[in-house]
């Protein structure tokens, strides 16, 4: 997977992402991601393109346990969120719905930079950096890999491997 990184700070919580008044709206990804960061860079849903990729710093996530803060990233197109720390909540939820939640050291990072995710690693294209990241489990993998929780359910009908 290959993307332009999109770079936040730290204690990024779920309202950053998309306020809850939006989800009062609508829950369709497709309007939601209108509104994506609204609160941070009210222009950053306009700029934000598919396959980018979120690069942040710890604690991504963290808030409210609010499932479409990753409903509304997917939306837009980015399939991965890179960040030192993701909230529990907000890792378990971006597996179940086929977000891929990398964890690494992403102080070397900088807006636009060209990342390249590969397996156990994260290249920056842009500086050279090559960046170990923390692995996933198999099933977590195959989750994503299905396009989320639903999705592999209905492929496999359970979680045996």
């Amino acid at each position: 997977m290959t993307g332009r990184a999109r770079v936040f700070g730290d204690d990024i919580n779920t309202d950053y992402i998309i306020t809850s008044r939006r989800k009062r709206e609508s829950l369709d990804p497709a309007y939601l991601c209108q509104y994506l960061f609204e609160e941070l860079d009210p222009k950053f849903a306009a700029t934000v393109q598919p396959g980018d990729l979120i690069v942040a710093g710890k604690n991504f996530g963290c808030g409210s346990a609010m499932e479409v803060a990753v409903t509304a990233v997917a939306g837009a197109g980015i399939r991965a969120v890179l960040a030192r720390s993701f909230s529990r909540t907000y890792f378990r939820n971006a597996v179940n719905n086929g977000l891929l939640p990398i964890e690494c050291d992403t102080s070397g990072i900088r807006e636009d930079d060209q990342i390249v995710i590969e397996s156990g690693a994260v290249r920056n294209d842009s500086s050279g950096l090559v960046l170990p990241a923390a692995p996933l489990p198999a099933v977590m993998q195959q989750i994503i890999s299905a396009g989320g929780l639903v999705p592999y359910m209905r492929m496999h009908g359970d979680f045996a491997l």
